[in-house]
């Protein structure tokens, strides 16, 4: 399924952009358009997500657990957009939506009869976030332009584990904080079709705060941070 979303969403950019460079020659889209205070739009994104992992300084790997590997996983996100276009070039995004986002880290330990046995502990979040950017655009050339945006984000997991009882769930759950804040920063391309404008964009969202739940199993005593990383690859449709 996630190779199915992949593939489509590099179909529909490839097919966009072979018809915004068909058009390149001939008249310029949508001339009155950077003369709007705001316009609106929506966002279909994929997104590869991981933590970035600090272990506590006093640990020390023991005979029993081997290596912590983290493991990107691969979601989806779904966002509106506002535009606030004060200056030529330069907007300001409110972009709220919803990320589907998943987690992995992967546990060696090394058993009593001396064989190595892995878990991999998956973090399954469903953030409702609300991004402020500021983005900074070049003059257009034709119906083609490139941008790049900073900002940050306030996010809320709608599917927080951080209550869950492990003794009714069965095993041991890796519980995150409900609440998120990143610091965003990419860019992109935008392509001025007849009846809307049609971005390609890039962005990395990295996590500001500690979001582990302590709880003294195997799983959390060797870590002390995990903070967030996020790549969001883009499709954006604005008018």
């Amino acid at each position: 399924m996630k190779k199915l979303v992949y593939t489509v969403f590099v179909l529909m950019a490839m097919l966009v952009v072979n018809n915004a460079f068909a058009q390149a020659k001939g008249r310029e889209n949508l001339p009155n358009f950077d003369n709007r205070l705001y316009h609106f739009g929506f966002l279909l994104s994929t997104n590869t997500s991981s933590f970035f992992l600090d272990y506590k300084p006093d640990f020390s790997f023991n005979d029993s657990l081997l290596g912590i590997e983290n493991v990107p996983q691969s979601g989806f996100n779904l966002a509106l957009l506002a535009s606030f276009n004060p200056i030529k070039n330069v907007n300001l995004r409110f972009v709220p939506g919803l990320s589907f986002q998943d987690r992995g880290l992967n546990y060696t330990f090394l058993t009593a009869d001396n064989k190595v046995e892995t878990f991999l502990k998956r973090t399954e979040s469903v953030w409702l976030q609300f991004p402020l950017e500021l983005k900074l655009r070049t003059n257009r050339v034709g119906n083609f332009a490139a941008y790049a945006l900073v900002g940050g984000s306030y996010g809320i997991d709608m599917q927080s584990q951080k209550d869950v009882d492990e003794s009714v769930a069965g095993k041991i759950v890796i519980k995150l904080q409900k609440t998120d804040m990143t610091i965003d920063a990419g860019g992109g391309f935008v392509f001025f079709l007849p009846f809307f404008k049609f971005g390609i964009e890039m962005k990395t969202c990295f996590g500001t705060k500690d979001i582990l739940i302590q709880e003294n199993n195997q799983f959390t005593d060797p870590i002390s941070k995990l903070r967030t990383r996020t790549f969001v690859f883009s499709l954006c449709f604005e008018g």
